[in-house]
């Protein structure tokens, strides 16, 4: 497929088929993640990979209230095959930034004007949406609600010093008729609406 198709293409899918995914789709998506950019290469995110039905449940179940099993957006995402948390690590970029080669002496957090841990694991992420695409799936990035963060550490072993910065949900697509996304209400934007060239204008 053609990179401007598999762009164009791209959607939030909230509802899969119960086809599993092939191991090695997945392992072409979390190896095309890892080509994402990473500010001095320093490469500080991990994915946590929930590919067995027992795992994934678990995952919903640490992620989710009892209460929520009505809600339709839920339903769908919770037909999903495959789950995977991307995770970023800030000790890594302070590490790697007080390495002689960048000439800082210490790991000082208001050297950087955003994190760019997270922006850096974000852009993995993105690769792993594009490359579903490609393959011929349906995937949805999405948060994980803050005060489940601790239930979802604990059952999944993931370390203090990584962060999930949300989860992707990865499958077979089927028409949603769960849960509308916002791009079903609200028109996409015009380039000429958000490209500023030589000068910012309104």
């Amino acid at each position: 497929m053609e990179f401007r198709e598999v762009v164009r293409r791209r959607r939030m899918v909230r509802r899969y088929d119960d086809r599993p995914v092939d191991r090695a789709v997945v392992d072409r998506a979390l190896t095309h993640a890892t080509h994402a950019p990473s500010a001095g290469f320093s490469q500080g995110w991990g994915f946590l990979v929930l590919d067995e039905p027992a795992d994934v449940e678990a995952f919903w179940a640490a992620t989710t209230d009892p209460g929520d099993d009505a809600d339709p957006w839920l339903t769908g995402m919770r037909t999903a095959p495959v789950v995977i948390v991307p995770c970023s690590s800030k000790a890594a970029y302070l590490d790697r930034y007080a390495e002689p080669d960048k000439g800082w002496d210490d790991r000082d957090e208001a050297r950087w004007p955003v994190p760019f841990w997270h922006l850096d694991a974000a852009m993995a992420t993105l690769l792993i949406l594009l490359t579903a695409v490609d393959e011929g799936l349906g995937a949805c990035y999405f948060g994980i609600p803050p005060e489940h963060l601790g239930a979802l550490r604990e059952r999944f072993g993931i370390p203090d010093d990584f962060d999930p910065i949300g989860a992707v949900t990865l499958g077979h697509r089927v028409p949603d008729t769960g849960a509308k996304g916002s791009a079903a209400t609200r028109a996409r934007r015009d380039t000429a609406e958000v490209v500023h060239r030589g000068r910012w204008t309104r």
